[in-house]
């Protein structure tokens, strides 16, 4: 009776172990109503059984839920709190996870390096520190910890500070090793890479990697080379690191380099497509995605990328569209490539589309996605709808706040734009280049001039950032715009990198509107050297001849505008009918497609009548 008894009692013990294992399945696979259905019928539940649904719910987006679950829980071990903390940090809800971790019974060395690795990963570096700083004397040798801090530094560019914690560390692995190389290769350093590579003991295949990659960043491609035919066994990640050769031009040894790959697997393809679009060769990248047998994700991700990238928003969207098509389901790349196609022709509806399958699908809280959102809705006028975006957003970084105040500046919310900055800087956020592009623009727009000023000024003496060409243009735009050509031109005369054509440009917008025809020529001369066949450039210079009654100097423009072989780049429009974006050319026809015809002519009338309704007001 006794031996009958312990085998019933195995066999549920083994059903349950089972069914557990059944509920990680589905939840990996996405059936997330599967397992649910599979955890509500087991008529016997262990602790095991109540962490698996967690880390289910979790994976997929259903935090609340999880945690739900997770407060009912009978019993809880030190496995379900640590499930639950990164099951919070997974979904991007870092307040929350440090609650919960401080009120954590137990702790093991896995939750305080699960919430040290998350804050480094997420670049909140300090707040990493605190913790560390805060291990207890039994976890001080725990490797795990110091590694995370390590990369935490390095990622953020702080490699004398990796340095110092390294040289700190009462034991160290190779793990450690290669994330103190990383520091150096990633950013640029790679005589100090050098030295300490050649310290090393021990390297592996990773170290190696990381010097080939190293020399590649900084163009150094005979030392990137040197270093990858000594690579004792080179591996996929050896092969893939070289075929970047191709993004800095060098495509037929990247092709050599792959024909001589004995085994091409998915990731040596999915290199080629993002090389060849990189280089912007998209018919090549696609003739690699037709030729493969079989296509991951990142392939069609790679795919989309390079569309978005070389300007074929449209193609973009196709293959976004196709690729579910094919049943593989998208991800948080995915989406923010997708999103942007959108922003760029402003396909709304699509992008409203787009917007409601990320939440479906769960990817609501990666940052990537709350970004492309917030350029998506801005670029397309929405404006209430991008701030709504960036308000949910509970850990924004610079390209959240960026994406914001870009939109204020295309929409022409100047001091919206200012309040956001003044925020920004509040609350710690630090500033970078394209911050400063999007609120000088901001103040274009607006014309708010001496903010603009202001703030140009401020970019090297208080948060040292040095401009670039393009904070200069938008200065030049600025001042132009208003007529202070003297101070734009002396901005110009006063630049410390070299001048641009959208510099230029700017300075012959200006001078043509305010019609100063000694500076325009001077402009106009500069911009010839940057752009020779443009034709935009020659007739803003005509049009400042001919409004000075020199008509001498203005068939003097266009022969030599004939003599320069110059092409018109043909305008570029979309418009959305029935969920679809159709692009048009300049001299496009609408003949063939008269249901589009008569939404553009819908389109003109009420911009004519608006446009009228603006002239009798004034």
């Amino acid at each position: 009776m006794k031996q009958r008894l312990l085998s019933v009692g195995e066999q549920g013990s083994h059903h349950v172990f089972s069914q557990n294992k059944r509920i990680t399945q589905l939840g990996k696979s996405g059936q997330i109503e599967d397992a649910i259905k599979v955890f509500t019928q087991m008529a016997q539940k262990n602790t095991v059984t109540y962490n698996s649904m967690i880390s289910v719910y979790a994976k997929n987006g259903r935090i609340n839920a999880a945690r739900n679950l997770f407060d009912k829980m009978p019993r809880r071990n030190l496995v379900s709190w640590n499930t639950m903390v990164s099951g919070y940090l997974h979904n991007g809800k870092f307040d929350e996870a440090y609650k919960l971790f401080v009120i954590m019974p137990r702790r093991d060395l896995f939750s305080w390096t699960l919430m040290i690795t998350c804050y480094t990963r997420n670049g909140e570096v300090e707040k990493a520190r605190e913790l560390f700083d805060s291990l207890p004397c039994s976890y001080r040798k725990g490797v795990a910890c110091w590694n995370a801090m390590i990369s935490g530094y390095v990622k953020k560019g702080r490699v004398n500070e990796a340095k110092r914690l390294f040289d700190e560390m009462p034991v160290k692995n190779l793990i450690s090793w290669n994330s103190m190389l990383a520091g150096y290769t990633q950013n640029r350093k790679m005589r100090l890479g050098l030295e300490f590579f050649n310290e090393m003991d021990e390297r592996d295949v990773v170290s190696w990697n990381l010097m080939v990659d190293g020399f590649i960043q900084v163009g150094d491609l005979d030392s990137a080379w040197k270093f990858f035919q000594e690579i004792p066994k080179p591996n996929v990640v050896s092969w893939v690191t070289m075929l970047s050769y191709a993004r800095h031009g060098r495509i037929n040894e990247a092709l050599c380099l792959s024909k001589r790959m004995v085994n091409k697997d998915m990731v040596t393809w999915n290199t080629m497509i993002s090389c060849y679009a990189q280089e912007g060769q998209m018919d090549r990248a696609v003739k690699i995605f037709e030729e493969m047998g079989e296509r991951d994700l990142v392939s069609w991700n790679s795919l989309i990328a390079g569309f978005m990238l070389n300007g074929q928003n449209l193609d973009a969207l196709k293959s976004f569209a196709l690729m579910g098509h094919e049943g593989k389901k998208p991800d948080q790349l995915s989406f923010a490539c997708g999103l942007s196609s959108c922003a760029t022709i402003a396909a709304l509806q699509v992008g409203n589309q787009l917007h409601q399958v990320v939440v479906k699908s769960g990817y609501l809280n990666y940052l990537v996605v709350n970004n492309a959102l917030i350029t998506m809705y801005a670029k397309c006028g929405r404006i209430l709808e991008a701030e709504l975006v960036f308000n949910g957003i509970c850990h924004a970084d610079v390209i959240s706040w960026n994406s914001l105040i870009g939109g204020y500046a295309i929409n022409g919310y100047g001091k919206e734009a200012l309040k956001l900055f003044e925020k920004m800087a509040s609350e710690g956020m630090a500033p970078d280049e394209v911050t400063f592009i999007g609120i000088l623009s901001a103040c274009n727009h607006a014309g708010m001039v001496d903010h603009g000023l202001k703030l140009f000024k401020c970019m090297s003496k208080v948060y040292a950032i040095e401009p670039l060409a393009e904070h200069y243009a938008c200065m030049v735009d600025l001042l132009g715009r208003v007529g202070r050509l003297d101070e734009a031109f002396e901005i110009v005369r006063g630049m410390k990198v070299k001048a641009t054509a959208g510099v230029w440009g700017a300075l012959l917008g200006a001078c043509r509107a305010h019609g100063n025809l000694e500076l325009g020529r001077l402009a106009a001369h500069k911009l010839s050297e940057f752009e020779p066949h443009k034709t935009s450039n020659y007739v803003l210079l005509s049009n400042i001849h001919a409004e000075a009654n020199r008509w001498n100097e203005v068939q003097e423009v266009r022969m030599l505008m004939n003599a320069s072989s110059s092409v018109k780049e043909p305008g570029c429009s979309w418009v959305e009918v029935r969920n679809q974006v159709h692009g048009f050319l300049s001299d496009d026809s609408t003949q063939s497609r008269p249901d589009i015809g008569v939404t553009l002519a819908s389109l003109n009338s009420h911009i004519r009548n608006a446009f009228h309704i603006s002239e009798v007001s004034a």
